[in-house]
């Protein structure tokens, strides 16, 4: 049994689970429909691809070396995210105007039928939010070499670490997706929903304002 890759598995499960834009983002899109849930939590397992496959072929080393590439990738990922913030909050704000309720599945006991913009929209969504995260070059640099046992060749070892994180993505997000869908009829209440979505919208601005005006993550 491989110590080492427990170990990993255990410290990447924490990271994946651990919450941040991309969970929100997923929260959110599943508050609206279990599809654009779903969407979204691959969206999300994309970009960390993204991610992976930069530190396996070394491309993570060299983005964090350069601090202007590094801090404009930070500010394309900080904008975004306050985008996805501040329009979570306009939405709030025109469906009380008009007197709208959140958005919600179909009608009970109909099926649900998602239309394609709304699908690819919450997959370009959850992609984007973690694609554009300026952490995640750091992290895997600094992460992945320390399970790559002495002696043993570091490219099979951290493709498989790499597909093992991606792995742990494609269950835990989607997860998350379906349960906010099973408690939809409780979640999406008129004023749970906009709680949650308030919630979420604070939240994701908050972390696109620290993004954005905040120093070099390094």
């Amino acid at each position: 049994m491989d110590a080492q890759l427990i170990a990993f598995t255990g410290v990447a499960a924490g990271m994946v689970a651990l919450p941040g834009a991309d969970f929100t983002v997923v929260v959110r899109n599943a508050l609206a429909s279990r599809t654009a849930g779903l969407a979204s939590a691959v969206g999300v397992a994309g970009g960390l691809l993204v991610h992976t496959a930069l530190a396996v072929a070394g491309l993570a080393a060299v983005l964090v070396t350069m601090p202007v590439l590094f801090r404009t990738v930070q500010l394309l990922g900080g904008a975004y995210v306050l985008y996805l913030g501040l329009s979570a909050l306009y939405a709030i704000r025109r469906r009380a105007r008009d007197g709208s309720g959140p958005p919600s599945d179909a009608p009970e006991g109909e099926p649900e039928r998602p239309a394609p913009r709304e699908f690819g929209r919450a997959l370009r969504q959850g992609f984007l939010t973690n694609a554009l995260n300026p952490k995640a070059p750091v992290l895997f640099l600094s992460l992945l070499p320390q399970f790559v046992p002495d002696g043993q060749p570091p490219l099979p070892r951290t493709l498989l670490l790499a597909a093992l994180v991606v792995v742990l993505a494609l269950i835990w997000f989607p997860a998350v997706a379906l349960l906010v869908d099973r408690l939809g009829r409780w979640l999406r209440r008129p004023r749970t929903a906009r709680a949650i979505e308030g919630g979420s919208g604070v939240a994701l601005t908050g972390l696109g304002l620290a993004l954005v005006t905040g120093p070099l993550l390094r």
